[in-house]
């Protein structure tokens, strides 16, 4: 412990635990900082602590990255071995870090060297933290069963007898329907719900957030829960998956296709029906028969009908669509084979609780990792979630120093009265600014600067973290104007701190505008979410709330116009109409001709039903098929659902050639060159262009640059420097993407 780092990462003490490695590093020279790291390496391999190993690969990240290249005694310029960056590539972290080593031992230290090493030990820090949530995830209560199970007769779970009785076997079984609200946070501290920063700060890992139902303003007559999910048996041995705002669907006949993840856009069905256990994760890969698993839960020849849908809400909303729809899928699947008490209802909170495990686990399965507030749907109402200390028989005792699953305590009409939930609803306006970009970024920032615990951001979350009290304190009294000003300023203030990706220039126009438009009237703003442009809040005095809804929609188009070239938009704006949801997750049983699947589950299946010869219909698809008719003699909803149906079926005389020229006219409003496009795929088919032509000769001679060939930056004129330093003040500075698409990594996967 001679040079210090391990004291600040083993101490008991805050003020020296807490104690910044940015602070520690200052006026230490190269040799110093060097030797600090090798003591930290040595240390993170014999550390059984998780959060203490984690800590000494991100210190070790730090002087390598930002520090050592800082001395001027340490050399420019040197090699990255190959091998090294092989493992990189290969996601091989100790092995590039060990080739890495033994470089800079034979070679000596560079900065090229360390920056190597920086993007090692970054990269092993992020694996071993979300290695250690999986593992926790897996140990949970209520989980740990699944992984143990590797033969169909293992199964315990069975079908829910009310699920198995219907009047005939030509009519269909009955439907398990689940609602869900999305979650609205009035802050999180701070980023504080990721799992790994609330497992080692469980006092700072505090949320206040709220259950909604949604509509879209000027489109939907009244809110409601924006997620679904249904289930049904069927009287086929597979597993039928459908999501209904995707359009996707897909029918399993093996194991191997329920853990395929990239097939098809049905993921997330496929992570519920592996985290509920129906297809538990520890039979994967056992060459067992689906079938033969189905049969032992639903009896021989039957399997399940598993569908989603969403109430058309964008990607990007930040109100953890996704997360609360796997809730509601797991939860529905639960249901159905008796792991919850009751078929319809809302749950009990020990039932909550465990659907939350196990959407986390869904969560890993499929890849994403969200928030643990993300399933805040489930629960009603207006809850506070907080991070709980590990006790001794918590998975992770000794291993963290906060719980996996947070506390829930939901804040009835005895702490925020009907009166101030009025009071919200009625200033309130929730809109989605049309940005939808890749979150995940923001999140490993977030989790990094804790763990150095640089200085500013460290100062800024202690500050998020008190100021929930005072949001909480302001909407328990009715003080909407009050609220909306802490808002306001943790938005601008601690949360623009710890990460300034939280704004851009996009969102501080809005707010900028709609201050203009309505002076004292806006009372306050927060972004929802981690990425500022898509879900937002605005406050209004309650009076102008309906002309704040309208002109906020105008103000948001008109930015997108003048910002659309130079920022990621995936779709024009949206306001919605909201309300709380005092209710959660709530299911219901339905029977006879009640058991109706949503309209545009209909306006996607019947015509490729249609189209078939009604021989080689299953018995389900009949029965539906004539369900549906009898839906669209009765119910008006179902009925208007049959033009759009003819028109996906028999085209009208014309539309071929007004489809022509929608397109024609979409094209050239958006510079789309037919000439140009004409000679590329002329050459393509002539092969003049192609991957083909990439390939370098097997003759071609590849070699290392050699000093004379290179430009030195670093030892550039001093009127080269000024020049560029002026560039970019004065934005002469840009970027440009060729062909980047839809999917550009420079955008994160956003629209470009």
């Amino acid at each position: 412990m001679s040079h210090g780092l391990l004291a600040i990462i083993q101490s008991p003490d805050p003020a020296i635990r807490d104690l910044a490695v940015d602070r520690w590093c200052e006026g230490r020279g190269a040799a110093e900082l060097m030797a600090a790291c090798d003591e930290l390496d040595a240390y993170r391999r014999q550390e059984t602590n998780l959060y203490q190993r984690v800590r000494a690969l991100f210190f070790i990240t730090a002087i390598h990255r930002y520090h050592l290249p800082a001395r001027t005694e340490l050399p420019r310029s040197g090699r990255v071995p190959y091998e090294g960056f092989r493992h990189l590539l290969e996601r091989r972290f100790e092995e590039a870090i060990a080739v890495f080593l033994e470089a800079q031992r034979t070679c000596g230290p560079s900065e090229t060297l360390s920056s190597a090493l920086a993007s090692a030990h970054h990269a092993l820090a992020f694996q071993t933290l979300a290695d250690q949530v999986r593992r926790t995830v897996r140990s949970t209560h209520g989980n740990a069963w699944m992984f143990r199970l590797g033969h169909p007769l293992d199964q315990p779970l069975r079908a829910r007898r009310e699920l198995l009785e219907r009047e005939g076997a030509a009519t269909p079984y009955p439907l398990l329907r689940e609602l869900t609200a999305v979650r609205m946070d009035l802050t999180h501290c701070g980023w504080s719900d990721i799992f790994f920063l609330g497992m080692d700060f469980p006092e700072g890992a505090r949320v206040l957030n709220i259950s909604v139902d949604l509509g879209v303003h000027g489109r939907d007559a009244t809110t409601r829960p924006p997620v679904e999910a249904f289930f049904r048996v069927i009287d086929e041995p597979v597993i039928r998956l459908a999501s209904v705002d995707l359009e996707a669907s897909a029918c399993l006949t093996t194991l191997d296709e329920v853990f395929d993840f990239g097939r098809d856009y049905l993921g997330l069905l496929k992570a519920a029906v592996i985290a509920a256990g129906l297809v538990p994760p520890g039979i994967e890969r056992s060459g067992a028969s689906l079938a033969e698993l189905l049969a032992t839960i639903f009896g021989p020849g039957r399997g399940f009908e598993l569908v989603s849908n969403v109430n058309r809400i964008p990607k990007g909303s930040r109100l953890a669509v996704s997360t609360n729809l796997l809730g509601a899928l797991i939860g529905a699947c639960m249901r159905a084979t008796g792991q919850i008490q009751s078929l319809s209802g809302p749950m009990q909170e020990s039932e909550r609780r465990i659907v939350a495990a196990r959407a986390i686990l869904g969560e890993w399965i499929g890849g994403s990792g969200g928030g643990w507030q993300d399933s805040g749907g489930l629960w009603p109402g207006i809850k506070l979630i907080e991070g709980a200390p590990a006790q001794p028989g918590d998975p992770e005792h000794g291993l963290s120093r906060g719980r996996l699953l947070p506390r829930h305590t939901l804040l009835g009409f005895d702490r925020i009265s009907a009166a101030a939930r009025k009071k919200l609803q009625d200033s309130l306006v929730l809109v989605h600014g049309g940005m939808a970009q890749n979150v995940g970024p923001i999140l490993e920032m977030a989790t990094e600067k804790y763990l150095l615990r640089s200085e500013p951001e460290w100062t800024a979350r202690r500050q998020a973290v008190a100021t929930l009290d005072q949001i909480l304190a302001l909407l328990a009294a009715g003080d909407i104007r009050g609220l909306g000003r802490a808002l306001t300023d943790n938005f601008f203030g601690p949360l623009q701190t710890i990460i300034p990706w939280v704004s851009n220039h996009y969102t501080e126009q809005i707010i900028a505008r709609t201050r203009a438009a309505f002076g004292d009237d806006f009372w306050g703003f927060w972004m929802l979410g981690g990425m500022s442009g898509g879900g937002m809040g605005f406050i209004f005095a309650p009076e102008r709330r309906a002309e704040a809804q309208a002109k906020l929609l105008e103000i948001m188009l008109a930015t997108k116009r003048e910002l659309e070239s130079s920022l990621p938009f995936a779709m024009d704006p949206v306001v919605y109409d909201f309300s709380i949801n005092e209710h959660g997750s709530v299911a219901a049983l339905l029977t006879g001709a009640g058991a109706m699947l949503p309209v545009a589950f209909y306006q996607h299946a019947v015509p490729r039903w249609l189209r078939r010869e009604a021989r080689d219909l299953t018995p389900r698809e009949r029965a539906d098929l004539q369900q549906f008719a009898r839906a669209a003699r009765t119910h008006a909803e179902f009925a208007g659902a049959l033009p759009s149906l003819l028109d996906r079926m028999l085209p009208s005389a014309g539309s071929g050639d007004r489809m022509t020229q929608q397109l024609d006219a979409l094209l050239a409003q958006n510079g789309f060159d037919r000439a140009q496009h004409e000679q590329i795929r002329t050459d393509l088919r002539a092969g003049r262009i192609g991957l083909a032509m990439n390939r370098l000769s097997p003759s071609t001679r590849i070699e290392d640059v050699t000093a004379a060939e290179l430009f030195d930056g670093t030892r550039a004129s001093a009127d080269l420097r000024r020049a560029g330093e002026a560039a970019l003040r004065n934005g002469e500075v840009g970027v440009v993407t060729y062909a980047a698409g839809v999917g550009s990594r420079w955008t994160q996967g956003a629209g470009v």
